[in-house]
């Protein structure tokens, strides 16, 4: 099932994209909710098919247009078939962890101005629900870390 997503103005080229070997998820590094999502993608990706990047982190800055690297509210996954924002980031990154979690993607039949409206409402008030991490956040084990980029 393909279906469309809005595209920013400006693409990673493919070049970038290939030269990321797995898809990565680009996340608020200080935001409470943000964490937690990729705990939750890290604990249940038996495939280990995702790797995670701060969008204030290096890795970010070389594989993203600016006008994403300003957008803080704005989860983002780049993978071989380009990058992926909002709701689309997050059903895709579903969809590389497979099993169950695949059919979620029937999500992707909403029309993305809908998809999106409950995204942007969360994501304006995600500090304000889930504050920012705190230090008793947990920290990847050593094989956790791979899946991590600076």
């Amino acid at each position: 099932m393909t279906v469309a997503e809005p595209t920013p103005s400006r693409l990673p080229s493919e070049a970038q994209a290939a030269a990321l070997d797995r898809p990565v998820v680009f996340y608020d590094g200080d935001c409470g909710l943000c964490h937690r999502s990729v705990r939750f993608l890290l604990d249940h990706d038996r495939r280990g098919r995702l790797r995670f990047s701060p969008l204030q982190g290096e890795t970010a800055a070389q594989h993203l247009p600016p006008e994403r690297l300003r957008d803080l509210d704005t989860v983002s996954l780049l993978d071989a078939r380009g990058l992926h924002l909002r709701s689309g980031a997050i059903l895709r990154a579903l969809e590389h962890m497979g099993g169950p979690w695949r059919v979620m993607r029937v999500v992707l039949l909403i029309p993305p101005p809908l998809r999106d409206a409950v995204y942007d409402f969360i994501a304006r008030n995600r500090i304000k629900w889930f504050g920012r991490p705190t230090d008793a956040c947990r920290l990847p084990s050593p094989d956790e870390g791979e899946h991590f980029l600076p």
